[in-house]
């Protein structure tokens, strides 16, 4: 029977809860925090975000969005399975850094979390994936696309959002056709990208995909998110390569800078496209950068806008917060109503048995994707797929396939002229 966790989180008012209270260690029964269980039991999930540095403001919003989903599920009831236990969610800031994931998932777990939930940098995910696997704890990837973390073997690790191949597969195959399709097929792409896992892997699937389909591909660029402060130069270096695409690979405060430099430097390109990029389909892009990010296109997992609940949870997020969901807040909520689901299908609190019941799922899902989140032996979320948006009117829209178009994309959108 569906649970009506977005019914019941729509009519309830706020909770300001960072990581409900109470005297007990969380994870035991007994806990103040999610008083109301009909057992009296607390179930902690944790939580692991960038909560300061580069991608804080990304990070924020994924834990807002971990936040309201343990408030939905606390409101509709709790876990009934488990006669009505609430849930507690245990924030931890990564600061981005990969050893500070590691020792905040290991003080986590020493403190009662059945399951963790994290971590927007790939970097910090590859981490918190080796403590959960060591401590036999089940980890729910919101955001992360390396696709390493998911090459060694790991049982108890499962990830929400498209792998770092998917994405770039999809993002260089979209360039193809929707170069062509405009009559100015994509010759000469210029990559920039961080530095990371992440990025590292984003560019060399895309490179290859793109080579296969007749794209040359120069200069490829690698920075630094923590420590860029301008791009002028290496936007200067794609301008004398004569490249008609630059790929961006990176995260939102970098992308802002991107943007910024590409409106100075006005390299001529076709088309700025973002494959998995933090910033160029997020709707705080636009009003940031202004005229100087029209044009941007971004392949990317996306938050789905046809969807009544995903609606009603956006209109909450902006009533609660004072700000617009991004993606990757959905993401962090889906993650947790995994968990969620997991447990009531379980009836069983143990990490065991909850990560035996989330290799099983089949859930709906707030992102667009093609089917139910469902994991193969991997871990990877089998249905999770890229779409292609572009920023129209000084608005995000989705613009490719044709099934999930809100417009057509617009081809060349020579920025910063």
């Amino acid at each position: 029977m569906r649970k009506p966790w977005i019914t019941a989180m729509a009519v309830a008012l706020p909770l300001a809860l960072a990581a409900c209270g109470g005297s007990a260690p969380p994870g035991t029964e007994g806990g103040e925090g999610g008083a109301g269980g009909g057992s009296g039991e607390t179930i902690t999930i944790g939580s692991l975000h960038p909560l300061s540095g580069a991608a804080a403001a990304d990070g924020q919003q994924m834990d807002n969005g971990a936040k309201l989903a343990i408030e939905a599920i606390n409101e509709a009831g709790g876990i009934e399975s488990l006669d009505g236990a609430q849930l507690e969610l245990a924030s931890a800031d990564t600061q981005g850094a990969p050893e500070v994931g590691q020792s905040e998932a290991q003080r986590l777990i020493q403190e009662g979390a059945v399951a963790l939930v994290g971590t927007y940098q790939s970097a910090v995910s590859q981490n918190v994936a080796a403590v959960a696997e060591r401590n036999s704890v089940p980890f729910v990837i919101d955001v992360s696309s390396a696709d390493a973390i998911l090459q060694q073997g790991y049982r108890f690790t499962f990830r929400l959002q498209p792998s770092a191949a998917v994405l770039a597969e999809r993002g260089a195959e979209y360039l193809a056709e929707v170069s062509e399709n405009a009559g100015a097929p994509a010759q000469r792409v210029a990559i920039l990208h961080e530095q990371g896992p992440f990025g590292t892997a984003i560019t060399e699937t895309f490179t290859a995909t793109a080579q296969d389909l007749g794209m040359e591909i120069g200069p490829v660029i690698s920075y630094d998110p923590a420590s860029v402060s301008d791009f002028t130069t290496q936007i200067t270096s794609v301008r004398e390569a004569g490249a008609d695409v630059l790929m961006v690979a990176g995260y939102y405060r970098d992308g802002v800078l991107v943007a910024n430099a590409v409106n100075t430097v006005k390299p001529g390109l076709d088309a700025v496209w973002g494959v998995a990029n933090g910033a160029f389909d997020t709707p705080q892009f636009p009003g940031e950068v202004g005229e100087a990010g029209e044009g941007y296109f971004d392949a990317n997992y996306r938050l789905d806008m046809t969807n009544p609940e995903t609606q009603e949870l956006a209109e909450l997020y902006e009533e609660t917060y004072g700000d617009e969901i991004r993606t990757a807040a959905v993401l962090s909520y889906d993650a947790v109503r995994v968990i969620a689901d997991a447990l009531e299908r379980a009836g069983d609190a143990s990490p065991q048995a909850v990560r035996d019941a989330i290799a099983e799922t089949e859930l709906d899902s707030l992102i667009a994707q093609d089917g139910p989140i469902s994991f193969d032996e991997a871990g990877e979320n089998e249905n999770a797929a890229p779409i292609l948006m572009q920023v129209v009117d000084g608005a995000v829209r989705q613009v490719y396939p044709e099934e999930y178009a809100e417009t057509e994309p617009v081809y060349p959108a020579t920025p910063g002229q």
